[in-house]
């Protein structure tokens, strides 16, 4: 069995060595892939996250319908939630109210994972606190 030709290793480079304009570029292009990675992943937690609201707020309506409960029910939630959840944001009594609001106004689904999930929470109040017409939200 014959061998490979030899090929040498290529020749390390030194640091002062290094074409700063190839290494700036390089180091240009792996910041712009980080930006738009993390930009991705904020995307990404942000629609997980209104579409969690979402759930929540449905649930809490279907509950709320199906066995009676009050209004009150949501400051339990929360303070049972908040126990359970101490360092996630978003679910205080004012906030369960939000996700219920939100599931009442748009209770479908598709609606919500196509349009609200693009956009943050913040703006999704804003939306549902100045359209107060159903068929205008859509």
């Amino acid at each position: 069995m014959s061998r490979p030709p030899f090929k040498p290793a290529p020749r390390r480079v030194r640091a002062a060595e290094i074409d700063a304009q190839s290494y700036s570029a390089f180091v240009g292009d792996l910041k712009r892939k980080i930006a738009e990675a993390r930009h991705r992943a904020g995307l990404s937690v942000n629609r997980e996250l209104i579409l969690l609201y979402w759930n929540i707020g449905r649930d809490i309506l279907a509950r709320q319908e199906s066995e009676g409960w009050g209004a009150k029910v949501i400051d339990r939630l929360a303070q049972d939630l908040r126990r359970s959840f101490p360092e996630m944001t978003g679910l205080s009594a004012r906030n369960l109210k939000d996700t219920r609001a939100f599931a009442e106004a748009w209770p479908d689904r598709e609606i919500v994972q196509q349009l609200a999930a693009q956009l943050p929470w913040g703006h999704n109040m804003l939306l549902l606190d100045a359209v107060k017409a159903p068929e205008e939200r859509v």
